[in-house]
């Protein structure tokens, strides 16, 4: 069964339980995956899929900060059970110290010296840990190791 199968199913489930914004999200979602696969010209696979999981997440995240900054709670706590549902989907984030581990065993794969090179170990890793680690903060572990202060 193939993620995108999954999400299909869930869906359903959701529209027959009559759960409106499980069922929305889900929408949203399937809409965001199949706008990727247009883009890319074919089907997407399970790490693409994250990916776009993962993006959705990260503007639901966004929403939410803006939203409570105007004042709207109620359009926070809209964007707050979207960003549960979508969560769902995602794999369980990584611990700091497999991430740690995970950085250092790239940047050997890679072959890396310098951050100048940050970008070769940033698509090594990121293809791996899709959906698993938040890219700002493997992003910061990648520097701190490639300059020498980690």
């Amino acid at each position: 069964m193939d993620f995108t199968d999954r999400l299909h199913r869930e869906l359903q489930a959701a529209l027959k339980a009559g759960r409106k914004v499980e069922a929305s999200t889900l929408r949203l979602l399937l809409t965001a995956v199949k706008n990727r696969e247009v883009e890319r010209r074919g089907q997407l696979g399970e790490p693409e899929i994250l990916q776009v999981i993962v993006k959705e997440c990260n503007q639901r995240r966004e929403a939410i900060q803006q939203f409570r900054q105007g004042k709207r709670e109620d359009l926070a706590r809209k964007e707050e059970a979207e960003l549960q549902i979508l969560e769902k989907f995602l794999p369980q984030a990584i611990s700091p110290e497999e991430l740690s581990t995970k950085v250092r065993e790239a940047i050997a794969a890679t072959g890396a010296r310098s951050v100048k090179e940050m970008g070769k170990v940033m698509s090594h890793l990121m293809a791996q840990l899709a959906g698993r680690a938040d890219g700002k903060v493997v992003s910061q572990l990648v520097r701190q190791e490639l300059s020498g202060e980690g």
